[in-house]
């Protein structure tokens, strides 16, 4: 074998091209596995996941420097000295606002299943019928029970932690014991419960942190610094997981610093051959060759390579010809519900850093209720004590003062809303080649903004949030609507949607680019509709069953 060509390529190294290496090694392919960006070895290079705030120079804040370099990534608080390096350099790859976009990047081997917030929740039926079912958009290609064993599949693999908790629009899973929730969560969980008559759930979050040993992996140490690297591989990221099965079978090829620039497309056979890659380090172009290729670069970029593959034959590029490519960017909408104190607890306590949270699956239009919008939300949150920070503005001293933040603070609770962002073919990213980035490429341009569906869900987000805690016997219960760009809730989604029809789709229900049937999207491109649930579960199983379709059209000759 030359050393230019493979069995399979993958593009993109995050969750779900971990997800696609691995199935393809697995199976047999030799795969060359491309990132765009530096290498991250696991333990080696976590850095400052050992060190404490006093360690680094700035105690893990932001300093005015980083706020110059990242425009971007200082409108929220992921921005911060502690992982300042798993972020993108803004100034090498900027993009364009038509509409305020954020747009949170990770170029490196494990892109953002780094920094991930882990929630792992599968999907409904209702989730997957909605389009249809509102005349919207167009029709996912599948149902739950073609995806539902799929889940199954990553969940044993990845170590999803959670409990059965039966609640109907949340299927269970193949699920480690779950986290505990903390005695006010209880309690909070077990009033929603009775008062809307078991119509509303509050559950513990179900998260990729593993609570029992698990395929050399270290059980949670309870630290909540995940997004600094776990040197005890206890979340589920390409480096602990992914990365190490595709390694071990002898049959995967990393490149990092393997900016992939076009897929190679032949319009004789109708196929794909290869891709072009830019090295990101000495500028120099290559070519490698292949008889399948995952893209998996995450939804935007994923859109962009294709948007600069076989310009030739579709001005819009690969999988132009439905004109959707591009189109219907989606994700979830967020930073709206309530917070509140709680009185009675004060001798109650809770041990460690709990990486996870409470949930309340989806309620609204369910069944027979109609609102004054389509689809709906669910919420995330947490009860906790407030820590010495809560002083930390206060110009008190002496030793009083001292004592009283040794002790835990009062009580809090919140709830912070996730909705569903339905796919409008307005709100679409497009290339601007006026513009280039460090190494010479056209940029995005982002068009996209929620809309008046979004916004009235957001009224309930907030007000719901209010009556449940204070219907919980929290007091002094404040609501929050902080600002939000479509963007922000990092779960892009849409710009290549599965379908039923070449016309109206990028791709088919096998993740198949229509215009060219050995390319497989896989990532947050490929949704037809975000459901109200975090998206990573789903992108795993769909690539897990893409792989296994690719391999076997691979041996039927078909592909």
């Amino acid at each position: 074998m030359a050393s230019n060509t493979y069995d399979a390529i993958v593009v993109g190294s995050g969750i779900s091209g971990g997800w696609a290496a691995k199935e393809l090694t697995e199976k047999g392919l030799k795969t060359l596995l491309l990132e765009r960006g530096r290498n991250v070895e696991h333990v080696k290079d976590y850095v400052n996941a050992s060190k404490a705030p006093w360690q680094l120079e700035h105690r893990g804040n932001r300093t005015q420097q980083m706020i110059k370099d990242h425009p971007v990534l200082k409108r929220d608080y992921v921005l911060n000295e502690a992982n300042v390096n798993y972020w993108v350099n803004e100034k090498d790859s900027p993009y364009v606002e038509a509409k305020p976009f954020d747009w949170f990047r990770s170029y490196q081997v494990g892109g953002r299943s780094l920094l991930w917030g882990r929630q792992s929740y599968r999907w409904h039926d209702t989730d997957f019928e909605a389009n249809a079912k509102d005349g919207i958009a167009v029709d996912w290609p599948i149902r739950y029970k073609d995806i539902a064993p799929w889940y199954s599949y990553v969940e044993k693999f990845a170590g999803i932690s959670g409990n059965r908790d039966g609640v109907p629009i949340l299927p269970d899973g193949e699920f480690m014991p779950p986290m505990e929730m903390n005695v006010v969560e209880k309690d909070v969980a077990a009033r929603i419960k009775a008062h809307y008559k078991n119509e509303r759930h509050m559950i513990i979050g179900r998260t990729a942190n593993i609570t029992v040993p698990h395929e050399g992996r270290t059980n949670c140490q309870y630290r909540n610094k995940c997004w600094l690297g776990c040197m005890f591989g206890a979340y589920f990221s390409t480096q602990s997981a992914t990365l190490p099965a595709a390694t071990k079978t002898g049959n995967l090829t990393l490149r990092p610093f393997s900016i992939v620039t076009r897929v190679l497309y032949d319009k004789d056979t109708k196929k794909a051959k290869g891709v072009e890659v830019l090295d990101a380090e000495t500028n120099k172009t290559y070519e490698y060759y292949a008889k399948v290729i995952f893209i998996n670069a995450s939804a935007l970029n994923s859109a962009w390579i294709l948007m600069n593959s076989a310009t030739d034959i579709w001005p819009g590029g690969l999988g132009s010809s439905s004109g959707e490519l591009g189109h219907n960017v989606m994700d979830h909408h967020f930073r709206a519900g309530a917070t509140g104190t709680v009185e009675g607890y004060e001798d109650k306590y809770y041990f460690g850093r709990r990486a996870n949270g409470i949930y309340v699956p989806r309620y609204r239009n369910l069944g027979d209720e109609k609102r004054d919008y389509i689809r709906g939300f669910g919420y995330q949150g947490r009860a906790g004590r407030e820590t010495w920070s809560r002083a930390a503005e206060e110009m008190s001293i002496g030793a009083d003062f001292k004592d009283e933040l040794s002790e835990p603070g009062h009580w809090t609770m919140s709830l912070g809303g996730f909705g569903e962002t339905l796919p409008y073919h307005e709100n679409h990213i497009s290339l601007d080649k006026t513009k280039k980035d460090k190494w010479g490429l056209p940029v995005l341009v982002m068009d996209a903004v929620i809309k008046d569906n979004e916004l009235k869900m957001r009224v309930d987000m907030i007000n719901d949030a209010k009556e449940m805690l204070e219907t919980a016997g929290l007091k002094d219960v404040k609501t929050f609507n902080s600002d939000y760009n479509l963007g922000g809730g990092i779960h892009e989604m849409g710009t290549a949607r599965m379908g039923r029809d070449p016309k109206t789709s990028v791709l088919n229900e096998h993740n198949q680019v229509w215009d060219a049937k050995n390319v497989f999207v896989t990532d947050g491109a490929c949704m037809t509709s975000t459901a109200c649930q975090n998206p990573s579960l789903t992108y795993m199983a769909l690539t897990a069953r893409a792989a296994d379709y690719a391999v076997s059209e691979l041996k039927k000759m078909n592909i």
